[in-house]
């Protein structure tokens, strides 16, 4: 007789720090938790770099849309920290992280559904 509650181990494509679903999504969990915790956004773009071409391709998509989520909004950030000597800055800032929380957002909706991300080289979202 078969265990009701028997769950099959988990696959190497399944694991947390292997190229899957499971690992995207601890990407965008990692940026995410970065806004309080800043150095986990550098261990999710190392993640990313790490994994990036080693799994399916529609993960691909989410590993390159990760990657240039943490550099364009690294970028973006800078850009709005010189712009507070103009006071305009303090208000980009606060825009730079909406913009990385809708991407991170994106993705992780993307992710859970099995989707690839339709624009991973986009600037915006």
């Amino acid at each position: 007789m078969a265990d009701p509650n028997y769950r099959p181990p988990v696959t190497s494509g399944e694991g947390w720090f292997s190229p899957g679903r499971l690992n995207v999504q601890l990407v965008y969990c990692l940026y995410l938790v970065s806004f309080v915790v800043g150095i986990t956004g550098i261990i999710g773009l190392i993640m990313a770099y790490v994994n990036r071409g080693k799994g399916e391709p529609w993960l691909d998509t989410h590993y390159t849309y990760a990657i240039r989520t943490f550099w364009i909004g690294l970028l973006y950030a800078l850009i709005s920290s010189i712009l507070m000597l103009v006071a305009i800055g303090a208000i980009l800032i606060f825009g730079v992280a909406i913009w990385i929380v809708v991407r991170c957002v994106i993705g992780l909706q993307k992710a859970s559904a099995g989707e690839p991300i339709a624009n991973p080289a986009s600037w915006w979202i």
